[in-house]
């Protein structure tokens, strides 16, 4: 069965009145839910926030998805508004680039001395993948959590974005080449520190 096909049954159990089935929707979506509010808010307990808020006003109108998108896209629609209002509401100024609060996951458990050098490498690669988005503004780094974490298409992002399948493209070519320059950056950082 498909992550799609599981989420159509989870959603139809969840309507019928199966609470387990929402919290397993729920729990099967969190994790990308909290990096994606993370990527807006750069501050953890405003992404918890936004991330309850965005699972709760899901299931409140659960019944309103119709299935003519995947449900990530639906749910990446609510959490992207969500933060938006969150972000407006509060007017926030953006946190230091020097916060080093950020989700780390790492699913793979492999053992040996060859999975413990696989994991540490995976770790690291994050670590710095993490440090350049963090560089990045909102915007850039929303679209590309949502279109290399989520899988999204383009059409997916126009959709929860609000803005034309067109305009992300270009948005996200440019936000690649902004990551890229800031991945540069700070592996050179990296590197004349250790030397």
């Amino acid at each position: 069965m498909t992550g799609a096909t599981e989420d159509i049954e989870l959603i139809n159990r969840a309507l019928g009145g199966d609470r387990r089935a929402y919290e397993a929707l729920v729990k099967r979506h969190q994790q990308y839910v909290f990096t994606l509010a993370m990527r807006f808010t750069r501050n953890r307990e405003d992404a918890e926030e936004i991330a309850q808020d965005s699972f709760l006003k899901a299931f409140r109108n659960l019944g309103s998805f119709q299935g003519q998108s995947r449900f990530t896209t639906w749910l990446y629609t609510i959490v992207y508004t969500t933060a938006m209002t969150h972000l407006r509401k509060k007017r926030m100024e953006f946190i230091s680039l020097d916060d080093e609060e950020r989700p780390v996951d790492i699913s793979a458990h492999q053992t040996g001395a060859e999975g413990t050098a696989s994991l540490l490498e995976r770790k690291i690669g994050k670590h710095y993948i993490g440090k350049a988005i963090e560089r990045l503004l909102p915007d850039d780094a929303s679209i590309l959590t949502l279109f290399y974490l989520g899988e999204q298409s383009l059409e997916e992002i126009a959709r929860v974005t609000g803005i034309s399948p067109g305009t992300v493209k270009v948005k996200l070519h440019r936000s690649r080449q902004r990551f890229r320059r800031h991945l540069e950056c700070i592996l050179k950082e990296e590197a004349r520190e250790l030397l």
